[in-house]
């Protein structure tokens, strides 16, 4: 049996190119995907009725949750049938309240995630359309509204309001995986605005006037449909309460770097207003914790420290990445006295968090991947090169004109604390012509499948050592194997492969990496990270990737992989430095492919000036062959991984086309029977004599409804027989053919 974690040592990865593929083929196999939820979320302590729609969603169904706290079961009809696509969701009195994620487990497996918030608010699903004054939706005090933006319109909300009493409002959109961009409008009785926010942010309202008031909610541009859904808050605030938190949102790809720990650690201290200008600088000791706020607009907070010579800090600043719009800019300057004078000296600018990897340059998968893991805010290094006082001013390089008091930010100068943060996302295909895509890619493996993850670090005050990347917790015949992030470096690669054999299974997963940091092995959890909605065409529409809550790894048995390709035999191979290593290959087809071959190249430093090999299509096996001697292999431990592309012709699901015929062949033969038997009837009630003949013609027509119910149920079975015949015509579809990793071990040659 293999492990089911294996940490296996590599070198980095290599640039993934991929030559130009047709327009009309589509790029990766169908995966499941949940795209919709209605509603969105509900109170704590209550169930709810959700409706669902998605892609690849066919089966036998569930809906699951990253807490367990919240749990579904498919609504039942009163003949109890279950409704396709509905389910009561259950929500515990302790279930936490924010966004958790949602997920369907359908016949190819665990689906792509879906946002699904817990408040503890009283909430509500609209109904009809509102697109007017008069059609306006009322709001109660204290709740949540859930709804759906109209296309091309405008959807109105009414409440009531106190002269000189606060009311909040907030929309929430693309915090919850919509595409709406939000714009929120409070007006008056006749429909005037008093106040817009086109930022999707809050409005703080105090009635002017006691009555009626409207909230207007529309796209940024006019946009609606079933993917711009969004929830609508109504808060009653006392005057001297603060600005209310937002209502909780997903989190973004650049947030993984954040170590929230961190500042728990350290001395805490509250920005005080007003700091703005030197001569009113706030006096800090270090190191410490700095909660504060870019409030008001145009705010500059001043801070002053003493320190000496030689000391080396760490400034780091989270703002962006707590989900606020806004881009920290920190001035580091010496403060030096002569006289009744003083003089300031820059010492250091800091700014944005680079990107350890560099993302695609056009916004889709092209020159690298769609997922950007850098960040507006702040982590550098300061140092003290001369004793003296200093000065830091911290802003926001995009507050000029914002006054939002919501904008907060966590400043931290401490002491060097050497670490790192690891994310991971799905390798997409990288092709130079006719693709866009930026796909959500669910870890729902087919049997015989290896899937290939990107791993990204942040590397934090000034760690550089070598990674080792693994996974644990996985499915029964499920392994995973880490290609290291090497000293100095930013990527590797993760690889999860699923048996031929592997059992229908899903587990929640997690992914680790491991390194030597002050003589000590530290493990740290990565990421996960995927795209909000499948684009299959960025020139149309912005891929939005985020993190999501948790790594559930799922196995489906109604299909397989097109093509596995294994080593030979499932061991460690063991050669000697400087020798040559002929590792045979064993080849399981079965799809159909386009082309005469399937070319696999290495990914990895260590064996990157190994050859491609060409895998003739329907070849039973190949080799590969290492000449350590060329290659200056080292003794050690290390993966071989052999990767490409190939075009399958694809069908879906072919076993239901199976199915739907043996139905069709049932309802047929139910069809002629009932209609024979009615004609027998019909022909019985015309000879039936008078006393007799009413009641013969009665059940005569009984017979000819239930003929007429069964030429519907034929007609039923034949679309369905169709559709599914449709579904699985041969498709060409391109995608990435990763070979099972290859481990071998190199032991030093025997001393004559």
């Amino acid at each position: 049996m293999r492990k089911k974690t294996i940490v296996c040592s590599i070198a980095g990865m290599m640039g993934f190119w991929l030559g130009a593929m047709a327009l009309a083929q589509e790029v990766g196999l169908p995966a499941p995907r949940l795209l919709t939820m209605l509603p969105m979320g509900g109170q704590v302590g209550t169930s709810v009725e959700v409706t669902i729609t998605g892609e690849n969603l066919d089966g036998p169904n569930e809906l699951l949750f990253s807490h367990p706290g919240i749990t579904a079961k498919p609504k039942v009809s009163d003949p109890g049938k279950a409704e396709a696509n509905t389910f009561v969701v259950t929500i515990a009195a302790d279930a936490p309240q924010g966004v958790h994620d949602a997920r369907v487990l359908s016949r190819l497996g665990v689906s792509s995630a879906r946002a699904f918030s817990v408040g503890g608010l009283p909430e509500v699903t609209r109904g009809k359309p509102n697109p007017s004054l008069e059609t306006a939706w009322e709001l109660k005090p204290n709740s949540i509204c859930n709804a759906v933006m109209t296309p091309r319109g405008v959807d109105f909300y009414a409440f009531q309001a106190v002269k000189g009493k606060r009311v909040a409002v907030e929309c929430v959109a693309r915090g919850i995986d919509s595409k709406l961009n939000p714009v929120l409008i409070i007006a008056d009785a006749k429909g005037r605005d008093l106040l817009v926010d086109r930022r999707g942010g809050l409005l703080d309202f105090k009635a002017p006037a006691d009555g009626h008031y409207f909230v207007k909610v529309h796209d940024l541009t006019f946009q609606g449909g079933p993917a711009h859904f969004y929830r609508l808050e109504l808060l009653e605030e006392p005057d001297t309460s603060p600005t209310p938190s937002p209502l909780s949102s997903t989190t973004t790809v650049s947030s993984f770097s954040w170590v929230p720990d961190l500042a728990a650690m350290l001395p805490k201290v509250t920005e005080t207003e007003p700091n703005n200008l030197h001569a009113q600088a706030q006096r800090i000791t270090l190191p410490c914790a700095i909660e504060g706020r870019f409030y008001p607009a145009a705010d500059v907070d001043t801070f002053e420290f003493t320190a000496k010579k030689g000391d080396v800090w760490w400034v780091e600043v989270a703002s962006e990445r707590l989900g606020l719009p806004t881009d920290p800019f920190v001035l580091v300057q010496r403060v030096i006295r002569e006289g009744s004078e003083e003089k300031l000296e820059d010492v250091a600018e800091l700014n944005d968090i680079p990107s350890p990897i560099k993302p695609s340059s056009n916004g889709y998968s092209y020159d690298g991947p769609v997922y950007d893991a850098g960040s507006a805010d702040v982590l550098g290094k300061l140092e003290i090169k001369e004793d003296g006082v200093y000065r830091l001013q911290l802003r926001d390089l995009f507050g000029g004109t914002r006054s939002e008091a919501r904008h907060v930010y966590r400043l931290l100068i401490r002491k060097p604390t050497p670490d790192f943060a690891l994310a991971a996302w799905a390798l997409h295909m990288n092709l130079r012509n006719g693709d866009r895509n930026a796909l959500s890619k669910p870890i729902a493996l087919r049997a015989g499948t290896t899937m290939a993850f990107e791993v990204v670090v942040v590397r934090r005050d000034g760690f550089d050592g070598a990674i080792e990347l693994g996974m644990s917790d996985l499915p029964e015949g499920v392994s995973a194997c880490g290609l290291k992030i090497p000293a100095g470096k930013s990527v590797g690669t993760l690889l999860i492969s699923a048996q031929e054999n592997a059992p229908r299974s899903l587990r929640g997963a997690k992914i680790f990496g491991r390194a030597q940091i002050d003589g000590k092995t530290v493990t740290r959890p990565g990421r996960l990270a995927s795209m909000v909605w499948p684009v299959k065409d960025a020139s149309q529409e912005i891929p939005i990737p985020r993190l999501v809550a948790d790594v559930p790894v799922s196995v489906c048995q109604s299909e397989g992989a097109p093509v596995t390709i294994a080593p030979a035999e499932d061991k460690v191979w063991e050669v000697k430095t400087g020798d040559k290593l002929t590792i045979p290959l064993k080849v399981t087809w079965r799809s159909e492919f386009t082309g005469a071959s399937i070319k696999l190249s290495p990914m990895g430093a260590d064996f990157k000036s190994v050859k491609a090999i060409d895998i003739p299509l329907k070849a039973a096996g190949s080799e590969v062959v290492l000449d350590l001697a060329a290659l200056k292999t080292p003794p050690g431990e290390y993966a071989l991984v052999l990767y490409g592309s190939a075009v399958a012709k694809y069908r879906y699901n072919p076993e239901a086309v199976k199915l739907a015929e043996e139905e069709q062949k049932k309802t047929e033969q139910e069809a002629i029977a009932i209609a024979e038997a009615a004609k027998k009837l019909a022909d019985e009630a015309k000879a039936a004599p008078a006393d007799k003949k009413s009641e013969a013609e009665n059940i005569a027509k009984a017979a000819i409804g239930k003929q007429k119910s069964a030429e519907a149920a034929k007609a039923d079975v034949a679309r369905r027989m169709k559709a599914a015949t449709d579904l699985a015509a041969p498709k060409d579809i391109v995608d990435i053919v990763v070979a099972e990793p290859i481990r071998i071990l190199v032991t030093p040659k025997d001393q004559k």
